[in-house]
């Protein structure tokens, strides 16, 4: 009797000591990011790059090291794409920022997305003069590194789809201040023919408002989906 239970103590022993010891297959036994290593001298896990080689596909080039809280200096800005503007360009710009882009900075770039209603932190209106005046290469160099609240796109956008975005936030800023008079014949024809049908006032104001909305009618609810009633 003292043997059966020995035995059976022992193999429930057994038996909690590998349940204890089970290893989810979510965590690999492997080191993370930045994590204290034994094995080498240095202590550390994260290993440099080796001498002599880069990695591949498309390179970002020498990048400036940002200021403390700001962005990079104007100097070092690039104020022309690195490649031809087309048709083709600003369309796959418009692709990558309506998925990328949208949620903050809504498809006007005014700085009303989704989430900003619902209540984060809102990014100021690309239609602003800082931002209206700041060189195709200042938003490349924002998704490339982040800045404020904005976290680095770096991983997520390649470096030439950075750029079609970058040219389309010109073309959407060219968009909302451009005048009558800079339309071609036809297309201001048009133009001016659909606003007497519609009674909108003529006139060369932007679209949309540069300004922050009022702080009342940022929803509060942070949730995904609207609140009962809306």
């Amino acid at each position: 009797m003292t043997f059966r239970r020995t035995s059976a103590l022992t193999g429930a022993a057994a038996l909690m000591i590998a349940c204890g010891c089970r290893q989810e297959m979510y965590d690999q036994p492997r080191y993370e990011p930045l994590e204290k290593s034994g094995f080498y001298a240095d202590a550390r896990a994260s290993r440099p790059y080796v001498e002599g080689t880069v990695p591949r596909g498309a390179l970002d080039g020498p990048v400036a090291p940002p200021p403390p809280g700001g962005s990079a200096p104007p100097a070092v800005l690039a104020t022309t794409l690195p490649m031809p503007l087309t048709r083709e360009l600003l369309a796959r710009g418009r692709e990558r920022f309506e998925i990328f882009c949208t949620p903050c900075h809504d498809r006007t770039g005014s700085g009303r997305g989704m989430v900003v209603r619902r209540g984060y932190r809102q990014p100021p209106s690309y239609h602003i003069d800082r931002l209206r005046d700041a060189p195709v290469g200042h938003f490349y160099d924002v998704m490339t590194r982040g800045l404020g609240a904005m976290p680095d796109y770096a991983q997520q956008i390649p470096p030439e789809d950075r750029w079609a975005i970058a040219a389309y936030v010109k073309a959407l800023q060219l968009s909302q201040r451009a005048t009558i008079a800079e339309l071609p014949p036809e297309d201001r024809t048009r133009v001016e023919t659909g606003r007497r049908e519609t009674g909108v006032e003529t006139g060369d104001r932007p679209r949309f408002s540069a300004t922050p909305p009022p702080a009342g009618e940022l929803r509060e609810n942070r949730g995904l989906s609207p609140e009962p009633g809306h």
